[in-house]
């Protein structure tokens, strides 16, 4: 039997629905709908699933963010047209195994005996000689040879002699049935478990997304799906000490609560770390409170480890922050605000006010804590490391290529707690801020604190790096701010310097000199009246400015150089003055205080892009856990493992069993019987070769 690419021909007149039958049955069409899902499961992948509207706006731009939402590429696998094909290959499979079965089983139970001797001639495996027995007694003796050996054998009687056909490999072609049969069983799983019977509610049970806030028990019945439901993929998130019944759908437009026939308590949640920080192991203790029988059941559930309990699965899907406390302190980044305390609770949110107009206040809201932060400082170059930084053309290339390439040893290390929260405006606007509790040692000589802020979701955080002091704190670097500021100060650190860089005897020198720096820290600082218009307010971008205005081309080089180390020793001085103020040491001219006073050169130049008038640093916080579980109730699991199982057999019985058909005619002649062999196999290869030698060899012993 050959199996076409041709589908189904109905006997019927209409010519549309014959068409249409034959195309839906046809290989060629389940092969096209096969290659479209493979495209959207690419896309699929490459393209995150339901992130919010203004994610993809922000990312893709508005024209290409309606085009996916149209296309609902950003939930492909429940995307109305996603589930279509599958139906449709489904349908079209579930013909083609229609069409092709009935064949298939004739053809296995078809020995082909009534083959004529002259058709034999046409094989390409062939082979002829004359046995000394007679027609009869060699058929049933070469029969038992073949029959011994495996193969089903079936004689017939002519009138000129007697036909014998063997046939062995059949299971190839119940290959070709499991392997159809698995894709209409996964495909059919994936129906089953897939987002088709929640729209179903939606649209013909009245159910529809929630897209408000609030309390969980608040939400109105609309946007609740019963316990019954027989197929669901939900998150449920529960705090220590506290317990939930209820699971978040996530759709597009919003979210679905689907209600559990019990409750999740978390006991405890448990997280294990290796050596350099990296955690080894999230569990969670849990008790299920059984909702029907009031039974309470403990459990412990790991990742690749879930719990069940009426036929829900509960796996560990992540962990969060089961809303921990934390005490910030706000320090201020334009010299002008008061630094002061402020204690709050993540997920919370606290109200700052700057004036009395409404335009003045503002909302912090904390958004998150992480107790951990493990970063790779492991290729540790000039300029730090960028600690929210993935690389991923390293981190690919770096395990491809020849097997002798050698990979540069990770350096992970904790760098300490670090807050999450949002300062949004009057208006609605928010930033989203990331800053780190303890000071970080880039390799640079000088520890700083990091401080990161992004206008959007999709953009990475752009981090202000500034140096810790000698007692490890950010004030060293706020009180060089402040005086930076201060004209009195400012004007202290310029006399002081031009004193020290000028021979005492050359007093004009010394005024040309306090000049020079009376004007680099005025611009440095933002405070030059003289600065050109609509450039930045202050900083190394304000000096560079000043010099292409004013200085011809040729000479900015040497006169940049001779500036920077005039704007260097006079922020020395200013340094010096605020310890002095502190009742601390001078910082004494070494290393390490180099270091200090480059990083804040750096960070002083950078402070003017802070879109913010202060930063809240962490001091102190109380963690509380909270367990992310992913609940599921997935009866097309099963079917999808029968598919997969049926997929396996199918494909290996394809690759690796021949069938193959022996034919031996035998015609009496004198003195025997002429015995003329044929062997066909549905691939030809070596193997074939090889047997035909070996069945010419032990049926007809012939060795050449």
């Amino acid at each position: 039997m050959t199996v076409t690419t041709e589908g189904l021909r109905l006997p019927t007149e209409s010519r549309s629905l014959r068409s249409t039958v034959e195309l839906l049955s046809s290989m060629r069409f389940s092969i096209s709908l096969l290659t479209v899902i493979c495209i959207a499961s690419v896309i699929g992948t490459v393209l995150k699933q339901h992130e919010p509207v203004t994610n993809y706006v922000n990312q893709f731009g508005p024209f290409w963010g309606e085009l996916f939402m149209a296309l609902r590429l950003n939930a492909v696998y429940s995307a109305w047209w996603f589930l279509l094909i599958l139906a449709f290959l489904v349908a079209s499979t579930s013909l083609c195994i229609a069409r092709n079965t009935p064949k298939i089983f004739a053809d296995l139970k078809a020995y082909k005996e009534n083959l004529r001797e002259q058709s034999l001639k046409a094989f390409h495996h062939r082979a002829q000689t004359t046995l000394p027995d007679a027609p009869e007694a060699a058929a049933k003796r070469l029969g038992g040879e073949l029959a011994g050996a495996g193969w089903k054998v079936k004689l017939q009687q002519r009138e000129t002699g007697w036909m014998l056909a063997a046939k062995t490999g059949g299971a190839n072609k119940i290959g070709y049935l499991a392997a159809h049969s698995a894709i209409v069983l996964v495909c059919l799983g994936g129906l089953m478990d897939g987002d088709l019977i929640v729209r179903a509610q939606m649209l013909l049970g009245g159910k529809t997304p929630y897209t408000g806030g609030g309390s969980i028990t608040d939400v109105n019945e609309k946007h609740r799906l019963p316990a019954s439901n027989p197929t669901f993929r939900g998150n449920v998130l529960v705090s220590e000490g506290t317990q939930s019944g209820t699971a978040v759908l996530s759709q597009s437009d919003g979210i679905l609560l689907q209600e559990l026939p019990f409750t999740i308590e978390l006991k405890k949640f448990v997280v294990d770390y290796y050596s350099t920080g990296m955690p080894k192991l999230f569990a969670s203790d849990i008790v299920i409170h059984d909702r029907e029988t009031g039974e309470a059941i403990p459990a412990r559930v790991e990742v690749n480890h879930p719990a069940s309990h009426r036929g829900i699965e509960i796996y560990q899907s992540s962990f969060d922050d089961g809303g921990s406390s934390v005490k910030l302190h706000a320090v201020p980044m334009n010299g002008a605000a008061r630094p002061f305390d402020i204690e709050g609770v993540i997920g919370g949110s606290s109200q700052l006010t700057r004036g009395q107009a409404d335009a003045d206040r503002m909302t912090l809201e904390y958004t998150g804590l992480r107790v951990i932060n493990v970063e790779n400082f492991g290729d540790n170059k000039a300029g730090g490391t960028d600690v929210r930084k993935v690389d991923l053309r390293q981190a690919v290339d770096a395990r491809l290529g020849a097997a002798n390439k050698t990979v540069t040893k990770k350096e992970l290390r904790n760098v300490g707690p670090s807050i999450g929260y949002k300062l949004r405006d009057a208006s609605g606007q928010a930033r989203e801020f990331n800053n780190y509790m303890l000071p970080v040692d880039m390799g640079d000589g000088a520890p700083v604190f990091l401080m990161g802020v992004r206008e959007t979701p999709s953009e990475p955080f752009r981090y202000l790096r500034a140096p810790a002091d000698d007692q490890g704190s950010l004030d060293g670097f706020l009180r060089l701010r402040a005086a930076l500021l201060d004209p009195k100060l400012r004007e202290t650190a310029v006399r002081r310097y031009s004193a020290l860089a000028t021979d005492p005897s050359r007093p004009e020198l010394a005024g040309q000199l306090a000049a020079s720096a009376s004007r680099a820290l005025a611009l440095f600082a933002g405070v030059d009246a003289a600065a050109p218009a609509g450039k930045p307010a202050g900083g190394l971008q304000a000096i560079s400015d000043f010099m292409e205005a004013n200085v011809p081309e040729p000479e900015r080089a040497r006169a940049g150089e001779v500036l920077i180390r005039i704007l260097n020793g006079a922020l020395f001085q200013l340094a010096q003055l605020t310890r002095e103020a502190n009742g601390q040491k001078p910082l004494e001219p070494n290393e390490k205080t180099q270091a200090f006073m480059t990083q804040a050169v750096l960070a002083l130049s950078d402070i003017h892009a802070y879109p913010a008038p202060m930063a809240f640093q962490l001091k102190d916080f109380t963690q509380v856990q909270a367990s992310v579980f992913q609940v599921t109730r997935g009866p097309g699991r099963n079917i999808v493992y029968l598919g997969c199982a049926l997929l396996i057999l199918g494909v290996f019985a394809m690759l690796y069993i021949r069938e193959r058909r022996v034919w031996i005619w035998l015609a009496p002649e004198a003195g025997g019987t002429h015995a003329t062999l044929a062997l066909s196999s549905n691939r030809q290869s070596m193997d074939a070769d090889r047997e035909f030698e070996r069945l010419k060899q032990r049926l007809l012993g012939i060795t050449i």
